[in-house]
């Protein structure tokens, strides 16, 4: 078996297509999406001190983006309508955010939805930030006080995802940024392809990933996340599937029942991971850049918040946003920003973004209600 491993490593590396999707070739065997895990959202199993309406309003923030899908949210509930988001410590990634500044994106991403959500519900979600540091692990306070329903279409919330492949080079029209651009105030930037600006940060998307996939700790911080086997993604409803990789058709198989999470450490799969993001960074219409007005928590969660209102708006208008972080979480990338901007330029997203010819469905898995909910 090992054999034919390195076989199926050598000829399926060769031709780029392990790690690229090899269509549904064998979609009888097709990897676990969301679709497929029908009780993921269990929008009707109780939990204590919360209705039908809270537990839905919770689903739908858990369909925030996070890294390596490490969904770090923790609600602890101190009244029915008084609860805390909070940041559950065992599902940081210190490696890649040692200062836990994506994982404040990522709450602002849930709590953005929350509020979104709440609102379709007849609910009004105040929150009020009560983290001094970024270690805390009660992040924002949440009152939810009865409201006239909002009308927001929540098929936003369920349909976003990240989609890898397929960007078309065309440049993102006026119209398309002036949508996108309306929660961020001025904090987002676009640069087309074949702009100088575009260029170098490509250029720096490209190098910061090659320093990150040569890291030991980031590659066994990533292995962590793998859920690489079907009944491996049941059992967590988290992290990083083949289908969330877009490793699909006899792949996606292969990978699924002959690799495990360690394999991907190999300097044969870092070599591959480098061509890989050479090859997506050059396709696309260009970069955004979102910024923030400072670097403390409430700004993190604030930019949060902004950055998924972008983000739920972009499927309509066929649009995909790709996070490159790499260049904010390595050291290397940090400097070159720093030696080349103003010290008030503070980017929290660095996005790969283009037009697709068809969206795909969300794929990535989400963990029920009462799985990241606790009692106060």
């Amino acid at each position: 078996m090992n054999l034919c491993r390195r076989e199926f490593l050598k000829t399926g590396l060769a031709a780029g297509s392990l790690l690229t999707g090899a269509g549904a070739l064998m979609t009888s065997c097709s990897g676990i999406t969301r679709a497929k895990l029908t009780s993921v959202n269990a929008s009707d199993e109780p939990i204590a001190d919360l209705d039908k309406r809270h537990i839905a309003i919770l689903n739908y923030a858990s369909l925030a983006p996070s890294g390596h899908n490490s969904q770090p949210w923790i609600v602890k509930i101190v009244e029915k309508n008084k609860w805390i988001i909070g940041a559950d410590p065992d599902r940081r990634l210190p490696a890649v955010d040692p200062n836990n500044r994506e994982l404040m994106l990522s709450l602002g991403a849930f709590a953005e939805n929350l509020f979104l959500a709440a609102g379709t519900f007849g609910l009004k979600a105040e929150m009020q930030i009560i983290a001094k540091t970024s270690f805390d692990q009660e992040i924002i306070e949440v009152t939810l006080k009865e409201s006239k329903s909002e009308s927001y279409p929540l098929k936003r919330i369920t349909q976003r995802m990240t989609a890898k492949h397929g960007y078309l080079a065309n440049e993102i029209k006026k119209e398309d940024m002036t949508a996108l651009s309306g929660h961020l105030k001025g904090r987002l930037f676009y640069f087309p392809r074949g702009t100088e600006h575009a260029q170098c940060i490509e250029e720096g998307a490209v190098e910061n990933f090659r320093i990150q996939a040569n890291r030991g700790d980031a590659l066994q911080e990533l292995a962590k996340w793998l859920r690489l086997g079907n009944e491996d993604a049941k059992r967590h409803r988290d992290g990083l599937t083949t289908e969330g990789m877009e490793i699909r058709g006899f792949s996606g198989w292969f990978v699924r029942n002959f690799f495990k999470p360690e394999d991907f450490m190999k300097p044969r799969f870092r070599r591959q991971g480098i061509y890989l993001t050479e090859k997506l960074a050059q396709q696309g219409g260009g970069w955004f850049i979102v910024n923030s007005e400072g670097n403390t928590v409430a700004d993190w969660i604030d930019t949060g918040r902004r950055f998924e209102r972008l983000a739920l708006m972009a499927r309509e208008r066929n649009i995909a946003i790709h996070p490159m972080t790499q260049h904010l979480e390595e050291k290397a990338g940090q400097k070159q920003i720093a030696d080349n901007h103003d010290a008030n330029i503070m980017p929290q997203f660095v996005l790969r973004v283009g037009y697709l010819s068809k969206y795909p469905d969300p794929v990535s898995l989400r963990r029920p209600v009462s799985w990241f909910v606790k009692s106060g």
